[in-house]
């Protein structure tokens, strides 16, 4: 196998590369055997690194994950937030790179712009099966970027959604992205909408997928039975939900000590709103069946969402099964 491998070269993948070998149902699959592989103590990690600068920022994560054979995967984002208006480039640029983890090998080199957007919303859409009502109908996004964009497809994937409500501080990227979105969600109807408040009280779900310092959604936003993903928090000065939708809700992270270092629950801490044990439980507790998820159709539910390195290996593995029995794909011969 190894020898395979060495004359095949390193994988260098491209962003439309990673999205004709990526799909959310793969990526879906991806991230919860590696939830489950965690749970059996086959991961190492994950870590994070993270850097700001004039503008935006950087930021680095790692894990190891061990399945048929032991992964290590890094991945290096930059971060943004006024490329677009700025230069017409996207938020978030970067690269990931997989290594086999028993000798060190580079498998891979892939950007990450669709790895990033892809298994956020499949991250997003799996903590929707488990906290969101079953039979949610009106879903409401909060930023229409790329994020956005995935989140919408995602979710109604896994439930019954009828109306998409989309809000942008430009209106015409929420115009945009109901024109798109229209042509591939058969039978959902997608309008634009400017009353925000008004919006969320609708709702059954509410994604946010802002760059935000400031809270967007309070608690008097949030009606009973809503399941709410705050998306866009990943550094210490992003903030999306308000402490006082945190007090009121079941709270479900992707990762503790991440959450509460970069993520809203961090915000939430910070103001007394709550505590660390008012967590019910991280995505994988609730993957794994250690800890229940909705348990009645009242329950406001919270998935705060920072992104995790074991969510970037699950995927980029995933990526790389597919890519490597394909010869088009190019190799490059590193080790040589």
């Amino acid at each position: 196998m190894h020898s395979e491998l060495i004359a095949h070269g390193t994988l260098l993948l491209s962003r439309r590369d990673v999205a004709r070998l990526l799909d959310f149902d793969t990526c879906m699959i991806a991230i919860e055997e590696a939830l489950h592989a965690e749970a059996k103590g086959h991961v190492i990690g994950p870590a994070v690194l993270g850097m700001h600068v004039q503008n935006g920022g950087f930021h680095v994560k790692a894990a190891s994950l061990t399945t048929q054979r032991p992964w290590f995967a890094a991945k290096c984002n930059a971060n943004f937030p006024g490329n677009f208006a700025r230069f017409g480039l996207p938020t978030i640029q970067g690269l990931v790179l997989l290594h086999d983890a028993s000798n060190g090998r580079v498998l891979a080199v892939m950007d990450s712009i669709e790895i990033t957007i892809v298994r956020t919303a499949a991250t997003t859409a799996l903590a929707a099966k488990h906290l969101a009502r079953t039979d949610s109908h009106t879903l409401t996004i909060v930023g229409c970027g790329s994020q956005g964009d995935a989140h919408a497809r995602a979710l109604c994937r896994v439930l019954p959604i009828r109306r998409v409500q989309l809000h942008d501080i430009d209106p015409e990227r929420a115009n945009d992205l109901g024109t798109r979105l229209t042509t591939v969600l058969a039978n959902v109807e997608v309008i634009a909408v400017t009353d925000v408040a008004a919006a969320l009280r609708s709702s059954d779900v509410i994604a946010t997928c802002t760059t935000s310092d400031r809270p967007i959604v309070n608690a008097d936003d949030v009606r009973s039975g809503t399941f709410v993903a705050g998306v866009g928090a990943d550094n210490p000065h992003k903030h999306e939900l308000a402490p006082s939708l945190f007090a009121d809700s079941k709270i479900v992270v992707d990762h503790r000590e991440q959450c509460a270092t970069i993520g809203d629950l961090h915000h939430a801490l910070a103001a007394g709103a709550v505590d660390p044990a008012a967590v019910h439980a991280d995505l994988g507790e609730i993957i794994t069946g250690k800890k229940v998820g909705r348990q009645n159709a009242d329950e406001v539910t919270l998935f705060d969402s920072t992104g995790t390195a074991l969510q970037d290996v699950a995927a980029v593995i995933a990526i790389w099964e597919r890519a490597s029995i394909d010869t088009t794909f190019v190799r490059f011969p590193f080790a040589s």
